[in-house]
């Protein structure tokens, strides 16, 4: 089986080829794509029967992620507009001037009004460029946790994805994760972490994760919840 896009009884699947993984893991991303990691040795037919196997299930995340892009708030840049930063809402000003394009200064988000037309990416990169200086000191006493080492943290554009891991312990998380509480963005660090002792969402991986963090549980619906109404722009992904 070859990496790429398969058509399973209407299902388009995004098939993802691993020489290190051992099972199938299916993924519905919050873009509602339905994603198929899946080892090397595996055929279409095999994978075809995992698939039709698991189709309600499937089809109950499709709802679900329906349901998430429907609930998504819009914004406007304009003055007294709340935004999100470590769980708590600023109000938007614009101003004559400022040192940089987006600043949070005295319990708001300043931008400069010759910034108006591209105040959005100007405050996505206002997010990445905080997340980048704040989560890997937040991540250390986690990793510690999970003992596991601390590698490089990249905050970026992913999609519809929380954040991911790479086998080399590269953790990457999502600008968006920095509009979360606190305690939801230990939850998206330690999940990724944890991906560096089991790759997959088996429940060896699953174990990991609670060992380190035993209310897991309600801070992952907890997630669910807020994460389907933070400002996520379509442009964003």
């Amino acid at each position: 089986m070859e990496t790429g896009p398969l058509n399973i009884g209407g299902l388009d699947i995004n098939v993802v080829v691993s020489t290190k993984r051992r099972g199938v893991r299916l993924t519905v991303e919050r873009d509602a794509r339905v994603t198929a990691a899946v080892p090397a040795g595996l055929d279409a037919d095999q994978l075809t029967e995992l698939v039709r196997g698991r189709r309600r299930w499937i089809y109950s995340k499709l709802e679900d992620r329906a349901a998430d892009v429907a609930s998504r708030p819009t914004k406007r840049f304009i003055t007294g507009e709340g935004f999100s930063y470590l769980g708590r809402s600023y109000r938007l000003k614009f101003v004559a001037s400022a040192p940089v394009p987006v600043q949070l200064l005295h319990g708001r988000f300043q931008i400069r009004r010759d910034c108006r037309d591209t105040a959005a990416g100007d405050l996505i990169d206002w997010y990445r460029v905080r997340g980048q200086a704040w989560l890997p000191g937040r991540a250390e006493p986690w990793a510690q946790r999970l003992r596991v080492p601390l590698g490089e943290i990249i905050v970026r554009k992913l999609g519809y994805r929380w954040g991911s891991c790479s086998p080399r312990g590269v953790v990457n998380i999502h600008w968006a994760t920095m509009q979360l509480p606190i305690a939801l963005v230990d939850y998206v660090l330690v999940h990724e972490l944890a991906h560096l002792h089991h790759p997959d969402h088996s429940a060896a991986f699953w174990s990991v994760v609670e060992r380190a963090m035993p209310d897991f549980e309600a801070r992952r619906a907890r997630l669910g919840v807020l994460g389907a109404h933070l400002w996520l722009p379509e442009s964003s992904g």
